[in-house]
């Protein structure tokens, strides 16, 4: 069994307008999400040569968070971040993706945030 990296490559605060919610009312309303994205792979070889062809050009990586969550319904802020995190494993080289979803103000109340984080990995799809 691979031992697990330590290196990642993290992106955080994205913001991104989202359709959703439970209700259609909601999903209508697209109301920003705010994400972390942090993608495990060994960056060594990036490290050695300063070469964008050995990572992951992180931009890549909001492109797809954004086009996930921008263009889609989502009922729940687990099958945003599933659907996330399938898109990454998918596009690049990568061992695990971790996602945070927060969704701000979801409930009245004194609440800033309700959200999930997942972490999927390359060997348990």
């Amino acid at each position: 069994m691979p031992e697990p990296t330590a290196d990642v490559i993290f992106l955080e605060g994205i913001q991104i307008p989202a359709a959703l919610g439970v209700t259609a009312a909601e999903r209508r309303m697209r109301r920003p999400v705010t994400l972390d994205i942090q993608v495990e792979r060994d960056l060594a070889k990036a490290g050695r040569s300063d070469g964008i062809r050995h990572t992951i050009n992180y931009k890549r990586i909001f492109d797809i968070a954004e086009d996930v969550a921008g263009n889609q319904e989502h009922k729940l802020v687990e099958a945003l971040g599933q659907r996330i995190a399938d898109a990454v494993l998918e596009k690049f080289d990568v061992d695990a993706v971790t996602i945070h979803v927060r969704k701000p103000k979801p409930i009245a109340g004194v609440l800033d945030y309700a959200g999930i984080r997942i972490r999927r990995s390359r060997d348990a799809r």
